[in-house]
């Protein structure tokens, strides 16, 4: 390596030290900026060896600087990069817009309210993605309060709550508080006692037809008049499990004219007869509604700003009713559209889904086939990804198309660095080569060649995709090997340089030795079966790595006939 080589290096390593430190607002770190650079000065390749040790001092260097002397320096040196960095630093800052009135609190507190009554689906991701990164860009609180007082037609799933938790923890994101409504039933039934006294709710026998009549009809119930203490004797029936399933209701008083029929006196308690799942609540017979418990628990946990679809508007308008006998102020509401997410045969639906998996269509929750945040993380997608593409659609309240391919762009950037390379054959033909080295040796990653190099033996064959398979007399490179040429049933080796490669003249393909790995690869459309290099067996489970050429994969399974791999994307 001559000096003026040592010194280009050495500047370019200073450049890409200071964008990395400037970055993350922390030291720059050797192994970090390997990558770009190498990226960026592929001449640079060939002494891969060397550089680590030649950069280091310029790193420790640039460590020496304070965060303002380091601005200044890359101000000097790449003033452009750092003019697009801080761009892409404010695009990223203003992708979710400031919460409405957020200065007049002490603390911005947001909550997301799964109902549990299944893993969830990729549009659910969405929420903790959103409150998760506004606490952050607040510095507030996150609280997960699981609504799950429907045992009935949104029947808890016991295996749903840590399964949703977990989740979250995947996603990036740790609550602050977990809350189960079922444990906090005896909270709304002193609500419910105290709006009684108040004369704001009562008590209804009326069949759900019969109300629904005088409801659109704008008239009064018969029972809406009842004194309180009537109200309070039969509320307490209610709670005691006197009454059977659609006997009788706890009714908020509201205005029984108003334009919209769906605000008229709406039900804040009923009585079910099917027992919860939780053993803890299995005795409760008369449950809240989910606007009463939503509404009391927003109020009672300090919830300053509430996220919720655009089709849930008269949500808040019937729980500012209870809110007002109360005297209490409601929480700031973002209304936002849904999110559609395409790439799925599947319906996104944790209904749907269950049935799915109950028919045996699908294997379960992370089966490769089904929108779930299980699967994608079987497959190999980090939480950030989504977190990334879910705040990237911001709060609109217009419907939202989320396409999988931000998810994968975005999951690329995070792991390519870090994924090793291995070829996979997945169909195709076998030839006997002749002539040429024993066996190949490409890079475990182009960009970090510090990282050593693959042992591919040719063997007595090698097996080529159909698609690579070249015409009788044709010329292709089979990479870290070099160039071939078919002749019947035999790759014979030609001798040439890589000029060949850069003139256009021949393709490059990937290849394996027919005795290599035997690999079942799940994917969205099935199973795909192949034979991968011999060093891919050394990856352990749950590694990321990239089958050049195929796409990124998840180590899932090394069984002892072949190794499962989950396909993530290209």
């Amino acid at each position: 390596m001559d000096d003026e080589l040592r010194e280009r290096i050495e500047r370019e390593a200073e450049k890409h030290a200071l964008l990395n430190a400037v970055k993350h607002d922390s030291d720059a770190d050797v192994g970090a900026i390997m990558g770009p650079l190498m990226g960026e000065n592929p001449d640079f390749r060939q002494h891969g060896g060397e550089i680590p040790g030649l950069i280091g001092p310029v790193v420790a260097e640039v460590n020496r600087l304070s965060a303002g002397e380091k601005r200044e320096r890359l101000e000097e040196l790449a003033p452009e990069e750092l003019a697009e960095m801080e761009a892409e630093e404010e695009a990223d800052d203003s992708l979710l817009p400031d919460l409405p009135n957020a200065e007049d609190y002490d603390e911005v507190r947001m909550r997301a309210a799964p109902n549990p009554n299944g893993p969830w689906h990729l549009g659910h991701a969405r929420m903790p993605a959103v409150i998760g990164t506004y606490k952050e860009m607040y510095d507030g609180s996150f609280i997960v309060r699981f609504d799950d007082t429907d045992p009935e037609t949104k029947r808890p799933d016991l295996t749903a709550y840590d399964a949703i938790l977990d989740d979250i923890d995947y996603l990036g994101f740790e609550p602050d508080d977990v809350i189960r409504a079922s444990d906090r039933v005896e909270t709304y039934y002193d609500y419910a006692r105290e709006l009684i006294e108040m004369g704001g709710a009562y008590t209804c026998s009326c069949s759900g037809e019969a109300f629904s009549n005088l409801k659109n009809d704008g008239k009064p119930c018969p029972h809406r008049d009842k004194d309180s203490e009537t109200t309070r004797e039969e509320f307490e029936d209610m709670v005691a499990g006197e009454y059977s399933s659609g006997e009788m209701v706890l009714r908020v008083k509201t205005d029984i004219e108003h334009k919209n029929p769906a605000l008229r006196d709406w039900v804040a308690f009923r009585m079910i007869d099917t027992p919860h799942p939780r053993e803890e609540a299995a005795d409760y017979r008369a449950w809240p509604m989910l606007d009463f418990q939503s509404g009391v628990d927003d109020h009672l946990t300090g919830v300053t700003h509430i996220i919720r679809g655009i089709d849930l508007q008269d949500s808040a308008k019937r729980q500012q009713f209870v809110y007002d006998y109360f005297d209490w102020d409601y929480p700031e509401v973002v209304h936002w559209g849904h999110v559609q997410v395409d790439a799925y045969d599947v319906k996104m639906s944790t209904s749907s889904i269950k049935e799915l998996i109950d028919a045996g269509e699908v294997e379960g929750w992370d089966d490769p086939r089904v929108p779930t945040i299980k699967s994608l993380r079987r497959r190999g997608i980090r939480g950030q990804a989504i977190v990334d593409a879910m705040v990237g659609l911001g709060t609109s309240t217009s419907n939202v198309d989320l396409s999988m391919s931000t998810v994968y762009a975005n999951n690329r950037d995070l792991v390519d660095d870090e994924t090793d390379r291995y070829f996979l054959v997945r169909d195709g033909e076998e030839f006997a080569v002749e002539g040429g080295p024993d066996s190949a040796h490409p890079p475990l990653h182009p960009s970090f060649e510090e990282r050593g190099t693959r042992d591919i033996p040719v063997g007595d064959s090698v097996r080529l995709e159909s698609g690579d398979v070249p015409a009788e007399g044709e010329r292709v490179w089979l990479k870290g090997f070099g160039a071939v040429r078919r002749e019947g049933d035999s790759l014979v080796a030609t001798g040439d340089d890589l000029d060949v490669v850069r003139e256009g003249d021949v393709a490059v393909i990937h290849w394996v030795p027919t005795d290599g790995v035997s690999v079942r690869m799940r994917t969205m459309d099935g199973d795909v079966t192949g034979v991968a290099e011999p060093d891919f067996g050394d990856v352990p489970e749950d590694e990321l790595v990239q089958f050049e050429r195929v796409g990124f994969v998840r180590v899932d399974d090394r069984g002892d006939d072949e190794t499962v791999v989950y396909f993530a994307h290209k």
